[in-house]
């Protein structure tokens, strides 16, 4: 059987390396080219990969353009995985594997199916989310689903912390399949009636801070939002900032305006120290801020800065 990889994201890593490792031939692996990778968050530099396991790497700018969908002609592939792709793959591409292409996505699907389903399931203060493996079709994340991984969503958790989460449920769902697909097996079925609507697609804009909201609802908007998506940001003395790092302040502390600076956290931790920031309800500590220039303030050159009774705005 002949599979093919197509991946620019991290958490198609570890289960290409797995499926390696066990001596699971991949004929080819397929990623963005770097002009196309530089315009996504969490990109992957597949070609030590490709190198150490001797698999040809193929740099394209599209999958559904026509150069791309000669070389998976070219490939003559079985199965082509599909873990880490942001592209909808169009009937002609998924017409070339001659049985299907297989992708996940990261959410338990059919619930919230659509664009980034991590960073949504943290802006809405999930307890839980999960990952599908499913057969690719022409619907948007509506095709049969093969395996589903769960886990719990905890207060500590970030972006970056859950798609970790996601790329090793990745490797454990397809070690189970493949050696189901060897025997020839197509395991599937389809997915419950969900009249949700698609996620909406978040861009780098979508990243401005509502002071105004709860400290929760803030503190989960950061975290969602953090590395290496592009980040939560705000403005302070007509200076956009981004916000990296935060902790979520208990009670009803701060009762000034919605973004005004209560003043510093001082501790010997130095991780610990940054400045306490009124919402709309209750307060946070910013821990990790950057500008627009690439300065970073974190530690105790964040809680030294005298920002006392400043306002952070939307500019």
């Amino acid at each position: 059987m002949r599979f093919g990889w197509l991946s620019f994201h991290m958490e198609g890593i570890p289960a290409l390396q797995a499926l390696l490792e066990k001596g699971i031939p991949i004929q080819a692996i397929i990623t963005l080219n770097e002009e196309q990778r530089s315009k996504r968050s969490a990109p992957v530099d597949f070609s030590e990969i490709a190198r150490r396991f001797n698999v040809p790497l193929y740099a394209i700018a599209n999958i559904n353009h026509e150069t791309s969908i000669q070389l998976l002609a070219t490939l003559d592939l079985d199965i082509l995985f599909v873990l880490g792709w942001s592209q909808i793959i169009r009937a002609p591409a998924l017409r070339s594997c001659r049985i299907g292409m297989v992708g996940a996505h990261a959410s338990l699907l059919p619930h919230y199916r659509g664009s980034a389903p991590i960073n949504w399931a943290l802006i809405h203060g999930a307890t839980e989310t999960g990952n599908t493996l499913m057969w690719l079709s022409h619907g948007v994340d509506d095709g049969m689903i093969i395996d589903q991984a769960r886990f719990p969503v905890s207060r500590y958790d970030t972006c970056a912390t859950l798609y970790d989460k996601v790329a090793e449920s990745n490797r454990e769902m397809i070690l189970r399949l493949v050696p189901r697909l060897l025997r020839g097996e197509r395991p599937g079925k389809p997915q419950p009636t969900d009249d949700s609507p698609l996620l909406e697609r978040r861009r780098p804009d979508d990243g401005k801070i509502d002071w105004s909201k709860d400290n929760l609802r803030v503190y989960n908007f950061v975290r969602a939002l953090t590395r290496p998506y592009p980040g939560a940001f705000s403005w302070l003395d007509n200076e956009r900032w981004f916000v990296w790092k935060a902790a979520l302040l208990p009670g009803e502390i701060g009762t000034q305006s919605s973004g005004e600076v209560l003043g510093p956290v001082a501790s010997p931790v130095e991780k610990a120290c940054g400045q306490a920031v009124s919402c709309g309800r209750g307060a946070l500590v910013i821990l990790e801020v950057e500008n627009s220039q690439g300065r970073i303030l974190a530690g105790q050159d964040l809680s030294n800065q005298a920002w006392l009774g400043k306002v952070w705005h939307n500019g």
